[in-house]
């Protein structure tokens, strides 16, 4: 299913000017899992694909859709209820090795919640029935008993030193597996398991992560980052792009007079 539709992407702010670049995103299944407003995040990889002078173009592949390994610059795959999620974990298992061929090419690759758990090995629901996912990833999720992960998180990642911040709402209890590492360190909150003190997963080209706020909306940083690796990917490690205090800078010092937290932007320079 192809859907490009202004009410879901906005407007495109290309028609009638060329730009210097081009990016195709998949929203797996974008029809059925967008919970907590996951959406935003699309949203926020046009805002700085268009900052950086790229047309996004997007393509929501849901069930019984064919993905094609080779098309997609990025892709996104939110999260929703059991009773959505249980009928993706169905359809993806056709789709499978074609999103495994994506990851393992370096494809750029955001997920949240449902969507991370179903790129591991399986879940288990609160009811306790296990859900396969596709085994791209070895991590896998456990349940919790009377039990759910709730409140604003802060994270800081131990190779950049940016700091994330998000909400967290979620029973599973997920552990990463061989070469896989956190997306960040906890400093606020419980993260993946409440144990290891790691929120979220990086894999290859692979950002997972249970943060809902949205993710990208409260850490452009992060974002920017996304954008530039899918953008370096289709055109080269040569091309010239803007730094990202100089597209999004201005934003952030904005951002410091507001102290509601989900106008927050954590981090380091971007290297």
């Amino acid at each position: 299913m192809s859907v490009t539709t202004q009410e879901i992407y906005g407007k495109d702010s290309w028609e009638g000017k060329k730009p210097k670049f081009e990016l195709n995103v998949c929203h797996l299944y974008g029809n059925l899992l967008n919970t907590y407003g996951d959406n935003g995040n699309i949203l926020m990889m046009k805002y700085i694909g268009e900052k950086l002078g790229a047309k996004m173009n997007f393509e929501i592949v849901s069930i019984e859709d064919d993905f094609d390994d080779e098309k997609y610059d990025i892709v996104f795959f939110g999260g929703g209820q059991d009773y959505e999620q249980w009928i993706v974990s169905k359809d993806i298992q056709n789709k499978k090795e074609e999103i495994k061929k994506y990851i393992d090419g370096d494809g750029v690759l955001l997920a949240i919640c449902g969507g991370y758990q179903l790129l591991g090995e399986y879940y288990i629901e609160a009811s306790g029935r296990k859900v396969d996912g596709i085994s791209a990833m070895p991590h896998y999720t456990i349940n919790q008993k009377d039990n759910r992960f709730i409140g604003d998180v802060e994270i800081e990642n131990e190779e950049t030193g940016e700091r994330y911040f998000g909400f967290e709402n979620h029973q599973g209890r997920t552990f990463l597996g061989e070469g896989e590492r956190p997306l960040g360190k906890v400093l606020v909150g419980r993260g993946n398991n409440g144990e290891d003190n790691g929120e979220g997963v990086i894999y290859k080209n692979v950002y997972g992560s249970y943060f809902h706020g949205p993710l990208l909306s409260r850490n452009s940083r992060l974002a920017y980052r996304l954008v530039t690796k899918a953008l370096h990917n289709r055109y080269g490690q040569q091309i010239d792009l803007p730094s990202w205090e100089e597209v999004l800078g201005h934003e952030e010092k904005e951002s410091t007079a507001v102290t509601d937290v989900k106008t927050k932007v954590g981090g380091n320079e971007v290297k």
